[in-house]
């Protein structure tokens, strides 16, 4: 195995600055609050499908392409931020983006036709895209290697929340206050967020001396040309591939196998989004208490019963369904709390801000592929039941081992041998 690199001596590029407590942990929420908004601005759209139709007289096809212009244009916004991101302050560059996905948020809710609400999502998408990245490549640059899974725990809280969260919000705000409503409620948290992000984020500038020799692509060069970083990738694609084969389907498994009613389905998501609320935290002192690596590979080794149990609860009671699935979803999730501190340790600290955006696009496509292979995979016979959902996780679970084998030829910067 390769060995551990430690992390920069002070002042160099990408070292971080020692914060209080106090200010650390106002950071992080910061941060949690910034990725809740912009998780939530996605999720929000589900909901209003009825509305929407029927205001702009649009079909379910013309929503379906509303909804998922925003993760295009995100996916796209990735790639284009790598060229540029290392080149500015962390603190300038978020507040700008996230004060710009503020506005166009607002947009949306100010939309008077469906071209116009299309623009803005298009326009919340290509700022909000940057935002996952660059808060992780935020706690990556301010927290020390030893509390970073903690700190990851933390943020990723954020995913399960708005998961949860999304839709509920986005049906009662609508029912009570117009379709609208749901937009100017995100946006107002983004003027609230971003004054707290001005308050508690240290400047970060340290990466942009090590960036200004480099040409536009010189960073993605750089950043390819470091086999560590390849391995990094790889090892991203199959994280993300070890759930997806799976995930996408589950609602048409459980109401077209499992006898789940549509009114039943939203407990399957409330359940497991709550249980990921406390296993979150817990898995991330575990990752800083006994090592990152080392959690990742027992986390991933009990998601493996829960990704193919999740495909065989035919006949279950509703009961033993909830239970299945929301173990699957504690576990699954709980995967990347170790995972992600694990892809932001393995960057080159000059060189966080392009990888991180670049991992953004390798993650989004290694989910677009998993989830054609599962759909490929699956299919319905005459009376409408799934078939061979299982053989979908079996290929999430291969996807799985071979993640718990590429890790370990990670170099992690910040590492002792003891702490991987």
């Amino acid at each position: 195995m390769s060995a551990i690199s430690t992390s920069a001596p002070p002042g160099a590029p990408g070292s971080a600055p020692l914060l209080s407590p106090r200010r650390e942990l106002w950071l992080l929420l910061t941060l949690a609050g910034i990725q809740f908004t912009h998780i939530l601005d996605f999720m929000i759209m589900m909901p209003l499908g009825p509305q929407l139709t029927a205001l702009f007289s649009i079909s379910d096809a013309q929503f379906g392409l509303l909804v998922s212009a925003y993760t295009l244009s995100a996916g796209a916004s990735g790639l284009m931020a790598s060229t540029y991101i290392d080149r500015f302050g962390r603190k300038r560059l978020l507040l700008v983006l996230y004060g710009l996905f503020g506005l166009a948020t607002l947009a949306c809710g100010l939309a008077p036709t469906y071209g116009t609400l299309m623009g803005a999502r298009i326009l919340a998408g290509v700022f909000g895209g940057v935002l996952s990245a660059l808060s992780q490549t935020i706690v990556a640059d301010v927290v020390p290697y030893e509390r970073r899974g903690r700190a990851m725990g933390i943020i990723m809280t954020a995913f399960s929340v708005s998961t949860v969260a999304g839709v509920p919000i986005g049906l009662i705000a609508a029912q009570y206050g117009g379709w609208n409503l749901p937009f100017f409620g995100i946006a107002a948290m983004v003027g609230v967020l971003a004054v707290l992000a001005a308050r508690t984020m240290p400047t970060l500038t340290g990466h942009v001396h090590a960036a200004s020799g480099r040409s536009v692509l010189g960073g993605i060069a750089q950043v390819l040309a470091d086999a560590n970083h390849r391995w990094a990738f790889l090892y991203s694609g199959l994280l993300m591939s070890a759930g997806f084969t799976v995930i996408p389907y589950i609602t048409i498994y459980m109401q077209a196998n499992a006898g789940v009613r549509a009114d039943q389905i939203p407990l399957a998501y409330l359940c497991g989004g709550v249980a990921t609320l406390f296993t979150a935290r817990i898995f991330g002192r575990a990752t800083d208490r006994h090592g990152k690596v080392v959690t990742f590979r027992w986390l991933a080794l009990a998601g493996l019963p829960c990704i193919l149990g999740i495909t065989l609860t035919q006949g279950l009671p509703l009961w033993g369904v909830l239970l299945v699935s929301t173990l699957m979803f504690a576990f699954v999730s709980g995967r990347m709390i170790p995972g992600m501190a694990i892809i932001t340790s393995a960057a080159q600290p000059s060189l966080r801000g392009t990888f991180m955006t670049l991992n953004a696009s390798v993650q989004s496509a290694a989910m677009g592929v998993a989830s054609f292979v599962g759909g490929v995979i699956i299919s319905r016979d005459a009376q409408g039941l799934v078939q061979h959902y299982w053989v979908a996780a079996l290929v999430g679970i291969a996807a799985s081992l071979l993640s718990m084998v590429v890790v370990g030829r990670l170099r992690l910067h910040g590492a002792s041998d003891t702490a991987r």
